[in-house]
């Protein structure tokens, strides 16, 4: 498949097949658009073994970093048109088997979604890539991240590393670095990446969506909707290599001749003990504050969401209107 086109994609709960990284689904080949709104993500295991089993219900909003709330699902009974005391501007949750809007908040209503971007990032590099294609990291991929104040990976110049890896890099520690690296590789370059991107978002019905920098960030961010980000995270759940990359609380990549010892550490902080979370991703930038798109499953059902804006000062508000979101959803 050239590294431009659209893959075919898989639509309805029926046919049930993944896109695994770099391989459309052997089906015939209907709309985007529709894949995005009606297709069913395969049932994955909640959860990841071990500590983050742990009943976590929402995020403290005391100083102590890293510290869980009591149950928020105890904290009194739900309204029963949404969830309350959410205090994201824009708010999103749907059933992923289904595509059925469940609670929305301004749905459409575009903003900038920060690191979230970096979710679009991924799907074009899956949709066109060979997972063991070794890429070389650049002084100008690092200097990227720096110029902008964006968040990375660390990435070294001269490190070798395979797509794979920098899927790692670029979706737990939110590597501005690793973005840059992959677009130099994918588009190539950062503009004809942009521009997969823009080309992704229309093919997949995405119609307030529009991208203008490979990671989201400043002074061009772009911008989105909390009902356009929904539906592309369940539409990212259907590559496996994404699945089973959101969902790692950190990863660790040993020193070998091509490069040096790697560790990194998701900045989704819901995986340290929501049940059933599944992962995906968090943004921030002064513009579009603290936001988070997201998903989990609970006997047998799968819901993705989105919260955008729900502080410009707290970033642990996200994760509270996430599991409040989830907590509603699940009810």
């Amino acid at each position: 498949m050239s590294p431009g086109a659209v893959a075919p994609v898989i639509a309805g709960p029926a046919q049930g097949a993944y896109v695994a990284m770099g391989q459309a689904s052997p089906a015939s080949a209907p709309a985007l658009a529709a894949a995005a709104s009606n297709a069913a993500p395969r049932a994955v295991a909640p959860g990841i073994a071990g500590p983050r089993q742990a009943a976590y219900t929402g995020v403290q909003t005391s100083s102590a970093p890293g510290a869980v709330a009591s149950n928020i699902a105890g904290q009194g009974a739900y309204a029963a048109r949404g969830p309350t005391g959410v205090q994201a501007r824009s708010a999103y949750l749907l059933d992923a088997r289904t595509g059925r809007t469940l609670w929305s908040r301004r749905p459409n209503d575009r903003r900038a979604i920060g690191s979230i971007t970096k979710v679009m990032t991924a799907v074009v590099v899956l949709r066109s890539a060979r997972p063991d294609r070794t890429i070389t990291i650049r002084p100008r991929h690092v200097s990227y991240a720096a110029r902008r104040n964006g968040s990375t990976a660390g990435l070294r110049p001269g490190d070798r590393l395979t797509t794979r890896e920098l899927l790692h890099a670029l979706l737990l520690p939110s590597g501005c670095d690793a973005a840059a690296a992959l677009a130099d590789t994918y588009g190539p370059g950062p503009r004809r990446f942009v521009r997969k991107m823009n080309a992704t978002a229309r093919a997949l019905g995405l119609t307030r969506t529009r991208y203008d920098d490979v990671a989201g960030l400043p002074p061009s961010p772009g911008h989105s909707t909390a009902r356009d980000q929904a539906r592309l995270g369940r539409y990212a759940l259907r590559f496996r290599a994404f699945r089973e990359t959101v969902r790692r609380g950190q990863h660790v990549l040993p020193a070998t001749r091509r490069h040096q010892r790697y560790v990194w550490t998701s900045t989704n902080a819901l995986l340290s003990g929501y049940p059933g979370i599944m992962g995906i991703k968090t943004g921030h930038t002064s513009a579009a504050g603290y936001s988070m798109l997201f998903a989990a499953r609970r006997k047998g059902r799968t819901l993705v969401g989105v919260v955008l804006d729900s502080s410009r000062t707290e970033y642990r508000a996200r994760f509270t209107d996430a599991a409040k979101v989830l907590n509603w959803g699940f009810r």
